[in-house]
């Protein structure tokens, strides 16, 4: 019961702070003093664009593990991203991936070996939870399978704090301007109208209503009138 209050603290905290110290204190309970959770966005160039980080990674290599170079190219990163089941990783993980500079980097920093899980979550969003220390993992099959769910289950809570916590607010989108003319043009559209006949409804050729509507394609980043008029309804601007 004392264990499951400690996933619950977790996924309940009230503040990043405390979701820091309890995830880090919830890794040592574990038997490992390092811990990394992260939430981005899943894409090809997510951890540049978005990437809120709480844990405990010394401050210097945190800096250098999110350097686009070193994070396209680490093995741990490339195989959380094709797998949702949590697995774990050691010097003999990097070599045979290829990437053994990377380890010998990152061993001096207490990252020897470690294991971590990717959870897929909404809104094409990954959470990502790694746990690390220097001295070898069990080899005791059980002892490790024991560990990885465990690992699986603190993901599971800590995910709900990350979402809630990690994720930034959402700035409201700045809205295009559209002249009272553009504004008409397109509720003429919505209405069904071609070029021509808005033109003759505006007193304007149909020159002056493509020219326009060249303009809107700009100011919305759109392609087509249709859509122009769509959007520019769904933004609250007509």
């Amino acid at each position: 019961m004392q264990l499951l209050q400690k996933y619950l603290d977790i996924s309940q905290a009230p503040d990043k702070e405390s979701f820091r110290r309890r995830l880090i204190a919830f890794a040592h309970h574990m038997d490992f003093p390092l811990v990394s959770a992260v939430l981005m966005a899943n894409h090809a160039r997510a951890l540049e664009e978005y990437s809120p980080y709480v844990g405990n990674r010394p401050a210097d290599f945190l800096n250098e593990s999110f350097d686009s170079k070193n994070h396209t190219a680490d093995p741990v990163l490339s195989r959380l991203r094709q797998r949702g089941v949590p697995f774990f990783y050691d010097q003999k993980f990097y070599v045979d991936n290829g990437a053994p500079e990377l380890w010998e980097h990152a061993a001096p920093w207490g990252f020897r070996t470690g294991i971590c899980v990717a959870l897929q979550l909404s809104d094409d969003k990954i959470f990502l939870l790694g746990l690390d220390r220097e001295r070898d993992l069990p080899t005791d099959e059980k002892d490790l399978t024991r560990m990885l769910a465990d690992l699986q289950f603190l993901a599971a809570h800590a995910q709900d704090a990350a979402c809630r916590l990690l994720t930034p607010p959402q700035v409201e989108a700045v809205k295009p301007k559209l002249s009272p003319k553009e504004r008409e043009i397109l509720l003429r559209v919505l209405e069904g109208k071609s070029n021509w006949i808005i033109g003759q409804l505006m007193n304007v050729s149909e020159n002056t209503v493509r020219f326009h509507l060249k303009n809107i394609f700009k100011k919305l980043d759109v392609s087509s009138r249709v859509v122009a008029a769509t959007k520019a309804s769904s933004l609250g601007i007509l």
